[in-house]
Formats: C-alpha cells, sequence, structure tokens
C-alpha cells in the first residue's frame, strides 16, 4: 500500500481529499495534516510515502515546506500563477493539480503515481529505457481527453462559465452565456457529466416538462 498523508487547511477539504485517495487501489490514508507545523510533524511520525500538499496553510506556505520534504509530493492548489507553478516543480513536487480538480483527475495521477514508483523500485538497476518509461508513466494520464468530435477550447470555455456560476445552469442558459447553440451546449455539459467533472440534476419548474442543470463539482 502507498502510505498517503494530505495536508490542507480546511479540514473539510482534507477529509474529501482522503475518501477520493481511499477509493484508488493500493493507496491509504494514514493521516492528515492542517497546517505547516503540523504536516512536518506528521511526517515524522507516520513516514509517509505520498503527501498531497496545498499551498495556501495559515502558518506558512507549502512552498516553504516543500523543499524540506524527503518524500514524494503531489501540490494540489487553487494557486494558479506560474511563480508558484515553477517553485512547486523546482522544489521537488512530482505533479500539480489545480482545485477545483475531480475525482477522477486524482485518481488519474495517483495512479500513475504508483505505475513510476513500480518502476523506480529501491533494488532495481535501471538503463535509460527504464528511467525514460518511468517518467512517461509519471504524467501519460495527464492530459484530459476531450471526447472524439469535440473542441477542447470549447469544453473549456464550457467547463469555465459552470465554475464560475453562482447556481446551476441549464443547457438553454449556458449556450445563451456563450452564443452558442443549445444542442452544442447539451453535447458538451453531456460529456462533462460522463467524465465526472459535473453533476447533472432535474430541475422543476411551475410548469411544463422539467429541465437537467449542470453545476461544477468541487474537490
Amino acid at each position: 500500500m502507498i502510505r498517503t498523508l494530505i495536508v490542507d487547511d480546511d479540514f473539510r477539504v482534507a477529509g474529501v481529499h482522503a475518501g477520493f485517495v481511499e477509493e484508488v487501489a493500493g493507496f491509504a490514508v494514514v493521516g492528515t495534516a492542517h497546517t505547516a507545523a503540523e504536516a512536518r510533524a506528521r511526517v515524522r511520525e507516520l513516514a509517509p510515502d505520498l503527501i498531497l500538499l496545498d499551498v495556501y496553510l495559515p502558518d506558512e506556505s507549502g512552498l516553504v515546506l516543500l523543499p524540506e520534504l524527503q518524500t514524494d509530493t503531489i501540490v494540489l492548489s487553487a494557486a494558479t500563477d506560474g511563480k508558484s507553478i515553477r517553485r512547486a516543480i523546482g522544489a521537488g513536487a512530482l505533479n500539480y493539480l489545480i482545485k477545483p480538480f475531480t475525482t477522477r483527475q486524482l485518481s488519474e495521477r495517483l495512479r500513475s503515481y504508483a505505475r513510476y514508483r513500480g518502476l523506480l523500485t529501491d533494488d532495481r538497476v535501471l538503463n535509460q529505457d527504464d528511467v525514460d518509461r518511468a517518467f512517461r508513466a509519471l504524467h501519460e494520464q495527464d492530459r484530459a481527453i476531450t471526447p472524439k468530435g469535440q473542441s477542447t477550447a470549447t469544453s473549456r470555455l464550457v467547463s469555465d462559465q459552470l465554475r464560475n456560476a453562482a447556481e446551476p445552469l441549464s443547457a438553454a442558459e449556458v449556450a445563451n452565456e456563450l452564443g452558442m447553440a443549445r444542442a452544442t451546449a447539451q453535447r458538451y455539459l453531456t460529456a462533462l457529466a460522463e467524465s465526472g467533472s459535473v453533476e447533472m440534476r432535474l430541475r422543476y419548474g411551475a410548469t411544463g416538462r422539467p429541465e437537467h442543470e449542470y453545476s461544477w463539482k468541487d474537490a
């Protein structure tokens, strides 16, 4: 089992991430921490194999903590500026996942990490092909797959519209906001729902048939 420590300032979010991790075969959550100081103590106490680290901690930035960690680390953060991402990678982060993300996005990166780890076992003598294979395995699932016939740019526009909406939106409302045909919006929303990125529910009006409404799933 890959023993995983989750470091996030929000107790609720840490619990949600723990649930995500526990659903991935081969991983076990051994603890959580909510400050940099607590993270240091938990690392010494638990000796985890993998740390899922937030950048925004109340006492100290995760980017300050990261170089101290002698443990494989994946950063999960809402920090989207290039400087933070470069610092994280330069300090040793194996991957960087921007919040909010889906269960699928995290599980794919965890499975990739497990394959990477399996290719770099401590007692194995490696050649260059082995090293190249390990690096490919680490990031082979990073790229989101857009369904055939759909535009990545349009899918991102629809996704961003849902992320920024204050309430769930119907296909007609998304189409109106983005200036596209309702059928087009419906096609992209259906694909996002099937991927697990958005939640679909029925909206009941005072009269007439109910319609589907969509909301982005927070991580």
